[in-house]
């Protein structure tokens, strides 16, 4: 379900995805039929969890479904 655009380039939201993990994000992406959502269970630093609210909390609701596809699964 990852998707990267042609010629190895990656797209914004998985750019997005891979710097919230890099700051310890902790969220892990809750895939049920057609909803796309994350679930946080554990503390994480204060840096990633400002990320995800300034950098991923405020795009639209597909672009955000996008940055959650590249989270780590709760189904893997």
């Amino acid at each position: 379900m990852h998707m990267v655009e042609a010629h190895g380039e990656k797209t914004h939201a998985l750019e997005l995805a891979e710097e919230y993990r890099r700051l310890g994000g902790t969220r892990l992406a809750k895939l049920d039929d057609n909803f796309v959502t994350t679930r946080k269970w554990d503390d994480e630093p204060e840096e990633a969890s400002r990320f995800w609210h300034d950098r991923v909390e405020v795009l639209d609701d597909k672009r955000q479904a996008e940055v959650v596809t590249h989270l780590k699964s709760m189904n893997s």
